[in-house]
């Protein structure tokens, strides 16, 4: 053999051996792909049928709320002077007749104290009720109060005010200051 033979055959055994080089690369990149596209048809099938059952049932927790107050209201009492202290919010003639309760988280600030809270309803047609919140929390805690247990108003088609009022003997101490928080009307 001379050296064009050689050569010959070295190119001849160095593309056949790169042309499979290519070949082997070729077919595994197409495996992944074809995996690749099996499993992203599999995730999004999946994913839309979870999807459909959970928007076919409604939550059990879900609830419908307008917002009140989102930022926390503070209630700082000292009843030296005063008999009561009045947090109101002007709720502008609402109409809450599709609502069913009102709620709030609500707190106080001195652990020892020992806090009751009436909540107030007045309508435009001069109606007024109110349900007392007995045992305020040192911490946070939620608290509904269904419209039904306001007896003093007859017609909610106009309500003017909701009021949170700390009084003189509903509190132990003479001062303190009792939080209330996302304050909402629940359907």
């Amino acid at each position: 053999m001379d050296k064009k033979d050689i050569y010959e055959h070295l190119a001849k055994i160095y593309l056949d051996a790169s042309s499979k080089k290519k070949k082997k690369n070729k077919a595994y990149p197409q495996l992944f792909r074809n995996l690749f596209f099996i499993s992203l048809v599999f995730v999004f099938g999946l994913s839309a049928v979870l999807f459909s059952n959970s928007r076919d049932k409604e939550p059990s927790n879900s609830q419908i709320a307008l917002v009140l107050a989102a930022d926390p209201l503070k209630i700082n009492f000292n009843f030296d002077p005063a008999k009561k202290e009045i947090y109101s919010l002007n709720l502008n003639r609402l109409n809450l007749n599709k609502y069913r309760s009102v709620a709030f988280a609500v707190k106080k600030a001195n652990f020892r104290d020992t806090i009751s809270l009436r909540v107030e309803f007045t309508s435009a047609f001069k109606e007024r009720s109110e349900v007392y919140v007995k045992n305020i929390p040192h911490s946070w805690q939620d608290c509904t109060l269904n419209l039904s247990d306001f007896k003093g108003i007859s017609d909610w088609s106009e309500i003017m005010t909701l009021a949170f009022i700390v009084e003189d003997w509903n509190t132990k101490e003479n001062n303190g200051v009792v939080y209330i928080d996302n304050v909402r009307l629940l359907k």
